[in-house]
């Protein structure tokens, strides 16, 4: 996994500026670039917490695990049950009060999602190890019947996610607005990818995370039980997209069982461009896919579906193994 190093590559965060400051003179509007830059940048931020997850299993387990769809959605539908009993709270003028429902609701959206994502790993993705192909389809699979399950608990509609009271509405800076909610979303990444470094740079479990990246049967050798922790990145990985299913949900002020598989494909493109397994690389592609999307969304909406895949297309064209590919890959 690409960590920050003494003799670390600076040339890809410069892709995050660059990209906001070619769309500068496109938007025209200095207050509307700002608006649209902001949520580019919280949009990116949730995808990142989504994707941080699936980007620890590859880059440890080499899974690829197409039904992490299953845990975003699940987080969401989590979140709508322990929010909704706690309206009191999340109807509150209080920011203090808001927060202490929204975090409960993350919390154990998280434990859910990573209990599943254990039975998930034991059940489904343990017998395929080593082999893609069969992972993409079991694990496709595992999707499809995880999303029939969330309609049985939750039934097969749409649900309600508001945001909490004081979370709603936008600051003005000058001419600019910008929505309160993705300032928060943007500090939740931020606290996640800083977490995710300083646990792979500053800890054992880090170094055992690494070490097995690189030599498994060297890591074993010395005694340690890499199985047991294949299974502990599963379900933090299952976890984080847990909480990313909450912020994705309040970030829509709705949920759908399909919600997952929708954000799968932005979830896949940020992996990629970021080099398969790399957690920086995953939060720069993220951060590019968010304000891509909103920057074509606002001038030409028509392109817009497109628009992240030609921006993958653009950067493999620079470096085809993404901008940080893990070297054992």
């Amino acid at each position: 996994m690409t960590l920050l190093k003494a003799d670390f590559d600076w040339k890809p965060l410069a892709l995050v500026p660059a990209l906001a400051l070619i769309a500068l003179p496109a938007v025209g509007s200095g207050s509307t670039w700002i608006t649209l830059t902001v949520a580019g940048l919280a949009m990116g931020m949730i995808i990142f917490i989504i994707a941080s997850g699936l980007t620890l299993v590859f880059g440890l387990m080499d899974v690829l695990n197409f039904g992490h769809g299953v845990f975003i959605a699940l987080g969401a539908f989590v979140a709508t049950t322990v929010l909704a009993s706690m309206t009191s709270y999340t109807q509150a003028d209080s920011l203090w009060l808001n927060l202490m429902a929204l975090l409960p609701a993350m919390l154990v959206a998280m434990a859910v999602a990573g209990a599943l994502g254990w039975v998930f790993e034991r059940l489904i993705i343990r017998p395929v190890y080593g082999m893609h192909l069969k992972q993409i389809l079991i694990t496709m699979g595992g999707m499809i019947i995880g999303e029939e399950l969330i309609k049985v608990i939750w039934g097969p509609g749409q649900i309600a996610l508001p945001l909490p009271e004081t979370l709603r509405g936008s600051f003005i800076f000058g001419d600019a607005a910008v929505e309160k909610y993705r300032l928060l979303a943007v500090l939740v990444g931020m606290a996640v990818f800083a977490a995710m470094v300083w646990t792979l740079n500053r800890t054992k479990v880090g170094l055992l995370v690494r070490a097995g990246v690189q030599d498994r049967e060297m890591v074993e050798s010395l005694g340690y039980r890499i199985r047991q922790l294949f299974i502990g990145v599963f379900v933090v990985g299952s976890a984080l997209a847990g909480l990313g299913g909450v912020m994705w949900g309040l970030y829509q002020q709705t949920v759908l069982p399909q919600m997952g598989a929708q954000v799968n494909v932005l979830i896949f493109i940020v992996i990629i461009i970021g080099g398969l397994g790399s957690t920086t690389g995953a939060l720069i592609g993220a951060l590019l896919v968010g304000l891509m999307a909103n920057y074509t969304g606002f001038l030409a909406p028509k392109v817009a579906l497109f628009s992240n895949i030609a921006l993958m297309v653009a950067i493999l064209l620079w470096r085809p193994q993404g901008v940080y590919p893990v070297t054992n890959r």
